[in-house]
């Protein structure tokens, strides 16, 4: 069953899907990641790509709940960013396409609020 987006607010980014898939930089189109459609209730993602260009993600949804901080690491599983409690994987961010990035993401499973930065 599909879900209600709540906010969706992309910046100089944009998304395969309504709610996931591949990220690409809209300034010069090369894909910066993935996103999981059906892993996380929340994210917000501040990116700098290597292009020059600054984007941001910030996703939610209707049935969304608050989450509660972690101070665990996401758990790297081939290049995807997963879960440490399941290991599902909520993301991906291709290093080689960004040069730093923010991300605070919440497990839809567990509600663990996960922050990386790079």
């Amino acid at each position: 069953m599909p879900r209600i987006i709540e906010n969706k607010e992309l910046i100089n980014t944009r998304l395969a899907t309504n709610y996931g898939g591949w990220m690409y930089c809209d300034k010069c189109n090369e894909n910066i990641g993935y996103l999981c459609y059906s892993t996380y209730d929340k994210i917000e993602l501040k990116y700098k790509c290597n292009c020059g260009s600054i984007g941001s993600v910030v996703l939610d949804f209707i049935d969304s709940k608050k989450g509660q901080s972690s101070n665990d690491k996401l758990t790297t599983i081939k290049n995807r960013l997963c879960c440490p409690k399941d290991n599902d994987p909520l993301i991906t961010i291709l290093d080689k396409k960004v040069s730093s990035y923010e991300l605070k993401i919440t497990c839809k499973t567990c509600g663990n609020i996960y922050k990386e930065i790079k």
